[in-house]
């Protein structure tokens, strides 16, 4: 998106509203998690989440006219929605058994930094901007001071630490090939269906590990439930349509400062609400992580930009001088 596509920029008042929704939704659900996984199992707790999350979404989708999609879309929503929904946050959903919600938002914000080295590894990937190798130098700074041993924070579990680096390369990974798959061209039908395809692989893990048979409705306290809906409502329904907004008609540099908000809103409400350590080796991680994260997205978002432009230039007045840095970049 560039500036000429935005020349219609709709008030103020309506960005400054979808962005706060964004920060604060979002980064308030790892709270939202840790209450509702009190008294309900993880994989059971996620997977009705989203299954009622995306039952709705692709039931209004219908209704505002998108068609159904093809069978290869289909198959592209449902990969997509088992690698970020499921191994993603399903992963930090069970994670939060062992990790504070404040901590597991830090090891989350990791995403953008195995986004860069997939990208550079894959067949055929390209070679990271030197600014972006800073940021992800930076980011693996910010992860040590997080999890590594020391006197000046808390002990993080090292399996819930390691749970919630995987869910991170998972959703990762369902990140850049949501990015090449062919799915609906409807936002919310592709949600709708990458959830619900999610909620499925959710539940069945559920029923694999015994879940599903030590689910005690009864025994789900009023502040679990309270939180189950609250991630419903505004984590999946209200914090998804105001990003899928933000993506139409905000840049996509400001669009991605959501990478980098969140982790705070979780900390600080994961100690001013649930009483959760906040030391000082912890403020200094959250740091220099959220700042790593902040070089990379800006860098690479200056990137694709520029690659755009150039492919322009291509396309109306052959190769430029360009092209070769872009390929070497």
């Amino acid at each position: 998106m560039d500036s000429s596509s935005l020349s219609s920029s709709p008030p103020r008042w309506q960005l400054v509203l979808a962005f706060a929704a964004v920060y604060v939704i979002w980064g308030s659900t790892y709270l939202g998690i840790r209450f509702a996984i009190e008294s309900m199992p993880p994989f059971f707790m996620s997977g009705g989440r989203f299954l009622i999350a995306g039952s709705l979404m692709v039931v209004w989708a219908r209704w505002r006219g998108a068609p159904w999609p093809s069978r290869i879309q289909f198959r592209s929503a449902a990969i997509v929605g088992v690698l970020l929904l499921a191994g993603g946050n399903g992963g930090v959903t069970w994670a939060e058994q062992l990790v504070p919600s404040g901590l597991t938002s830090l090891l989350v914000v990791t995403v953008p930094l195995w986004v860069v080295l997939l990208e550079w590894l894959r067949p055929g990937g390209r070679r990271p901007l030197p600014a972006v190798f800073v940021g992800v130098g930076l980011g693996l700074v910010g992860l040590a001071l997080l999890i590594g041993p020391g006197q000046l924070g808390v002990a993080v579990d090292p399996l819930g630490a390691a749970v919630l680096l995987c869910a991170a390369l998972i959703w990762s990974t369902g990140t850049l090939y949501g990015n090449k798959a062919d799915l609906p061209a409807a936002p919310l039908m592709a949600s709708g269906l990458e959830m619900f395809s999610g909620a499925m692989a959710l539940l069945f893990a559920a029923l694999l590990t015994g879940e599903v048979a030590r689910v005690d409705l009864a025994g789900v306290t009023p502040r679990s439930a309270i939180a189950l809906l609250y991630l419903i409502v505004f984590g999946s329904l209200i914090g998804f349509t105001c990003y899928s907004w933000l993506i139409r008609n905000a840049p996509p540099a400001q669009t991605a400062t959501y990478a980098y908000m969140n982790p705070i809103v979780a900390v600080f409400l994961g100690w001013a609400v649930a009483g959760e350590a906040l030391t000082l080796r912890m403020l200094l991680g959250a740091g220099v992580t959220v700042f790593a994260v902040a070089i990379i997205t800006t860098f690479r978002g200056r990137r694709r930009r520029l690659r755009r432009r150039e492919a322009v230039a291509v396309q109306n007045e052959g190769p430029t001088p360009n092209d070769e840095i872009l390929d070497s970049g």
